[in-house]
């Protein structure tokens, strides 16, 4: 009988040691894995609480702005609405006349037909062609009218999906978007920057209106716009600044004779659009912007400022905002 050898029993010492080191190098190779694995997780959590601690440096600064320009001693050209803080933060307000833009319900109600013509005009300047400004013109008048049975010439017909609601006015300047006709016109970029539709907003702010809304009152040449926008916004060109002309005025709202004599019109011609113009309205538009490293936020508000006459140099009568502001709206972007 041939006896079993005992080596076969015994299994090869070199293929049990390679078995050993592979099952520890992959042992080795899933810790590391496992490790790195876990570095990434940390190291996202880390790179999302970062960024959302700069969106949120970034809201509070663009309020902390928003704040300081409610303070009745603040002015557009205020130092103090531009700020910058240590760890990349900082604030930047820019502070305009809302009633610079077209107030919509102002022009359209009553169908007056000198306040209906400066509308026109702005939509004339905006480069619409006479078919398409009647259509235009009569629909809002549609969209506004509060006589359901009244219906202008040129305006799109009621259908089972046009229904002008006839509130007597529009809400909001995006309002205007639903109005037949204004399609086009609306889905222009920047469309909306001269219109408002604030209430406390009726004549034309002459110490802020865009060059479009000065060209579309009566009486004014371009010549004499670019003339009283130069003197108006001064060196730098730009309005709501330190180097700004500060006309002489009178207090109220009442339009200097400095500007009326910038912008080229007697006392006569003046008369003509006395009623539709004003100067430093107390109703503001700011935007005030935050930044925290590379992200940006901001806000964006139509307030109204009481204003009193306070004491000014010689030659004229300085405004100080006083009182509680009172917020028309607040948007956060």
């Amino acid at each position: 009988m041939k006896l079993p050898n005992p080596k076969s029993e015994i299994g090869n010492p070199k293929s049990c040691s390679g078995a050993a080191l592979l099952l520890a190098l992959w042992a080795l190779f899933l810790l590391s894995a496992m490790v790195i694995a876990w570095v990434l997780n940390i190291n996202s959590r880390l790179v999302v609480s970062s960024n959302e601690n700069r969106v949120l440096a970034a809201e509070a600064m663009a309020s902390s702005g928003a704040e300081v320009s409610l303070s009745r001693e603040v002015t557009p050209s205020s130092p103090n609405l531009h700020r910058h803080l240590g760890d990349g933060a900082s604030y930047d307000v820019q502070i305009t006349g809302e009633c610079g833009r077209l107030n919509l319900n102002f022009l359209v109600q009553g169908e007056d037909a000198n306040k209906l013509r400066i509308l026109r005009q702005y939509l004339t300047v905006k480069g619409i062609e006479l078919n398409d400004l009647d259509v235009m013109m009569d629909s809002l008048l549609d969209w506004v009218s509060q006589n359901r049975g009244l219906h202008h010439l040129n305006a799109c017909p009621e259908s089972d999906d046009y229904h002008p609601p006839h509130a007597g006015q529009l809400f909001s300047v995006d309002d205007l978007k639903k109005v037949c006709g204004w399609e086009d016109f609306t889905s222009k970029p920047g469309w909306d920057q001269d219109f408002t539709v604030v209430g406390n907003c009726g004549a034309i702010d002459l110490a802020w209106a865009s060059r479009d809304v000065l060209r579309a009152l009566p009486g004014l040449s371009d010549d004499a716009i670019d003339r009283f926008l130069q003197l108006r916004r001064g060196p730098d060109g730009i309005d709501g600044t330190p180097d700004d002309f500060q006309f002489a005025t009178t207090g109220g709202t009442t339009v200097p004779p400095e500007a009326i004599a910038a912008l080229g019109l007697n006392p006569q011609q003046f008369q003509q659009i006395q009623a539709l113009v004003q100067f430093k309205g107390p109703v503001l538009h700011i935007v005030s912007v935050g930044k925290s490293g590379d992200v940006t936020r901001s806000v964006e508000m139509v307030v109204m400022k009481q204003v009193v006459p306070a004491g000014a140099p010689a030659g004229g009568t300085a405004v100080l905002a006083v009182g509680r502001p009172q917020i028309f709206s607040w948007k956060e972007l």
